[in-house]
């Protein structure tokens, strides 16, 4: 079973295999037809795709964040129409770095599914290695897959302002700097950050190449950044609950399990003008 990451090399190898599913997740924010559109033209031979807002969100309320987490029976409908079941293997992918298909390996962990991992290197990577594609939409049998989410996953906003009052929490934003520090704002309509998080831009956990880090080196990024906080008192946030994924899909990588997803994010915590905010 692969319950992180998953090499070209090793997906090859089982890509015909009756009960592995791939999941194409490519998708662009603010070009919400541009992921679904490159996975018409090619995608990895028997993936199925997941689109972002569609498939891995619930509808946007007026007191959520950009991507609010699908709600069970949303999840749980869209896992049974790709033909899921507690003993599918799947396998992630997106362009290059798996900040998309991040979330939907958090998801299925949040569902209680192990088996679970992201291609290293994404689409780019499959191209490099000179493996095929395909442009056919593969049929599933459908299943009737049924999970109970794990609410101990991720924390709202109220678990955030109050675990954020204690020295043995840490808040994790994996926001590049400049969004962090509110010098650039290209989404959401008030810049900075939460007070008291510090940040962990997901690109830390990447090589160039866009593949992960290994291990040790991203064991050694986290601890500097925790600062002697524990991985289950350690919650982690991006804009809108999709790329801080990528930081919990490192950390377990790097076997540090436990840490929780603040699902709402960015865009949720600003939603509340009493809710605290920095700029630096």
């Amino acid at each position: 079973m692969y319950t992180s990451l998953i090499s070209v090399a090793e997906l090859a190898l089982h890509l015909h295999d009756a009960d592995w599913l791939v999941v194409d997740c490519r998708f662009e924010l603010g070009k919400p037809t541009v992921g679904e559109s490159a996975y018409a033209a090619g995608h990895i031979p028997g993936a199925v795709y997941a689109h972002l807002d569609r498939d891995l969100a619930s509808p946007i309320t007026s007191t959520s964040g950009r991507h609010p987490l699908p709600s069970p029976q949303q999840f749980a409908d869209t896992l049974s129409a790709w033909g899921m079941t507690p003993q599918t293997q799947v396998v992630a992918y997106d362009a290059d770095t798996g900040a998309y298909a991040a979330r939907l390996w958090w998801l299925l962990r949040w569902a209680g599914h192990r088996g679970v991992a992201v291609l290293n290197g994404g689409y780019k990577a499959w191209l490099a290695g000179g493996h095929a594609t395909s442009t056919e939409v593969p049929h599933r049998n459908r299943t009737q897959f049924n999970f109970h989410p794990d609410r101990s996953a991720w924390v709202d906003a109220q678990e955030v302002a109050a675990n954020l009052q204690s020295s043995q929490w840490r808040l994790l934003d994996a926001r590049a700097p400049e969004r962090y520090a509110g010098t650039v704002e290209p989404i959401d309509p008030i810049a900075g950050h939460v007070s008291g998080a510090r940040n962990h831009p997901f690109a830390l956990n990447l090589a160039p190449s866009g593949e992960f880090l290994s291990a040790p080196e991203l064991r050694a990024r986290f601890e500097k950044s925790q600062d002697g906080v524990d991985d289950a008192h350690t919650m982690v946030m991006c804009g809108s609950g999709v790329t801080a994924c990528h930081l919990l899909l490192a950390m377990e990588t790097a076997g540090k399990p436990g840490a929780k997803l603040y699902a709402g994010s960015w865009s949720e915590w600003i939603r509340d003008p009493t809710r605290p905010v920095e700029r630096s």
